[in-house]
């Protein structure tokens, strides 16, 4: 049963999700829903371009809460614990130009 899913339409959106600090891969998914550190999920999600929707089970490891510091949005930062390294691979292959942008991200 998929608990969440999201669509990343853009790079740029994909880019303020992406948390490469969390090991060995992280996304953070804007939801006003309430959720705990440590409460297992699992997330489908649409990279930019794809018509094909990706599938991973996680754990909440990051809360934005409302009023969260720089205007940052609502929800959560989920680890990605089942295959980690193909999400990684793929997310970060799209990223690849951005990932060295000084942007600001939903997280930090």
């Amino acid at each position: 049963m998929v608990d969440l899913v999201v669509n990343f339409d853009t790079l740029h959106q994909l880019y303020r999700a992406y948390m490469p600090f969390i090991k060995p891969a992280g996304l953070f998914i804007a939801t006003s829903e309430s959720h705990y550190l440590g409460q297992p999920l699992t997330i489908s999600y649409r990279l930019p371009g794809a018509t094909l929707m990706n599938e991973f089970r996680g754990i909440v490891v990051w809360i934005n809460p409302l009023g969260a510091s720089g205007g940052r949005p609502v929800g959560i930062g989920i680890k990605i614990v089942s295959d980690p390294d193909s999400h990684k691979h793929h997310i970060e292959k799209l990223l690849s130009r951005e990932l060295a942008s000084g942007d600001l991200t939903c997280t930090m």
